[in-house]
């Protein structure tokens, strides 16, 4: 967490000085899901011991997503929000940071062993909820398109064929594939060397990444969806993951990574969807600065309920 807390600190720094040029962060966040995300996965994965244990990273998100969604339409209807605020909410609140904050917080908290599990809820949950949900979302409600990996931003639906195309090109997918398909605990000769030294690099440069992006400032007239947003991502989420799992009688270390993932703040990727397409930018900005600090004493808040319910 010390570890954690100071590579956010230096990101925040090199912003405030203007050390780095203002594209920074995004930099690192390719380099991230390019190449130190791929490298963890090839990693850690070939130790995950598939039983039916790792249905439950799968199929969690997809459970907690249409709530997610409902409750924040439930809150649309009630407070009579206007589409731009519908629209971003529905971005932002289903989706967490379970990859970039989530692979450093459950390493932190579980050890290594629990990062399989994690690779799981990201990439079989949160990676592909954002490449269909958060872009429909957009499309739907988002105000000048969709802004693509490229910058652009295309106009209407993006065609079904492009976004599947972008998910089995997507360099952490093709990663969980070998892992899964020929990854090995160790790989010959200075490739263990090479992955070890890339997967290395994820936590730094991605807390990092996230300092470097962080931003504060709350619009007055947005603090009630403000609060509501924070309060479902952080407590009812979590809250809604662990009494499942209590309910079915499912416990162990991977029903204790999917409730520490389900409690992960805001996907810094889905808030960018979210401003790209025009929707409560200063909102979505703020939530995903606040989400990360909050987060931080949440985090093992959760980790120590998990620890002690789900064992």
């Amino acid at each position: 967490m010390i570890l954690i807390l100071a590579y956010l600190v230096i990101g925040l720094f090199l912003k405030r000085a203007n050390l780095l040029p203002v594209n920074t962060g995004q930099v690192l966040n390719q380099y991230v899901i390019n190449v130190a995300v791929p490298a963890m996965i090839l990693l850690h994965l070939p130790f995950l011991e598939v039983g039916m244990d790792v249905l439950t990273p799968a199929i969690m998100p997809w459970v907690l997503y249409p709530i997610a969604i409902g409750l924040v339409l439930l809150c649309a209807r009630i407070f009579g929000w206007n589409r731009e605020l519908t629209g971003a909410m529905l971005i932002i609140v289903p989706l967490g940071n379970t990859s970039f904050l989530g692979f450093p917080m459950v390493e932190a908290f579980f050890g290594s062993q629990g990062l399989p599990y994690a690779v799981i809820y990201d990439q079989v949950g949160s990676f592909i909820a954002l490449a269909f949900f958060a872009t429909f979302f957009a499309a739907i409600y988002g105000r000048s398109g969709i802004s693509g990996s490229d910058g652009e931003a295309p106009h209407g639906r993006p065609p079904i064929r492009e976004l599947v195309k972008k998910l089995l090109l997507f360099p952490p997918v093709i990663a969980l594939v070998i892992a899964l398909t020929v990854g090995q605990q160790e790989y010959p000769g200075m490739l263990q060397e090479l992955i070890e030294t890339l997967a290395a690099t994820l936590v730094p440069v991605v807390m990092i990444a996230v300092g470097f992006q962080l931003q504060f400032r709350i619009p007055r007239n947005d603090l009630l969806p403000f609060t509501l947003a924070m309060i479902i991502k952080l407590i009812m989420l979590p809250l809604i993951a662990l009494g499942i799992l209590m309910s079915i009688g499912q416990a162990g270390l991977a029903a204790q990574i999917t409730v520490f993932e389900a409690a992960m703040p805001f996907m810094i990727t889905a808030g960018a969807v979210a401003i790209g397409a025009g929707l409560k930018p200063r909102l979505v900005a703020s939530l995903i600065g606040y989400g990360v600090i909050v987060g931080l004493a949440t985090l093992p808040i959760w980790a120590l309920i998990i620890q002690s319910v789900l064992t």
